[in-house]
């Protein structure tokens, strides 16, 4: 799944999932599914363009065990070939979520 967020705020994100609740006992599940992105999977890798290596509240819930990757160029110079070169460095690393 690739999904691009374009004007997108965490907190806000959160702040509306809250404002959505009904109910005092709530799960993680019943949660994640209130947010923009309810029954997206949670992302595996992201790409932060630009060279900033922080997520600026970009999706602050569903980040919990991404992979992140930090280039320097920026979105308009993103390349089929970066792609790739990319996804290959995703493919190398070793996944702990969290551990």
């Amino acid at each position: 799944t690739v999904t691009l967020a374009l004007n997108y705020g965490g907190r806000d994100e959160i702040i509306r999932a809250i404002k959505k609740l009904r109910t005092t006992m709530i799960s993680e599940k019943d949660f994640s599914h209130l947010l923009d992105t309810g029954g997206i999977p949670d992302p595996e890798f992201i790409i932060r363009t630009g060279g900033e290596q922080r997520l600026s509240g970009f999706l602050l819930w569903q980040s919990q065990y991404s992979e992140l990757y930090f280039p320097t160029w920026y979105m308009p110079d993103f390349t089929p070939a970066r792609l790739d070169e990319a996804i290959e460095e995703f493919a190398c690393r070793k996944r702990r979520f969290g551990k």
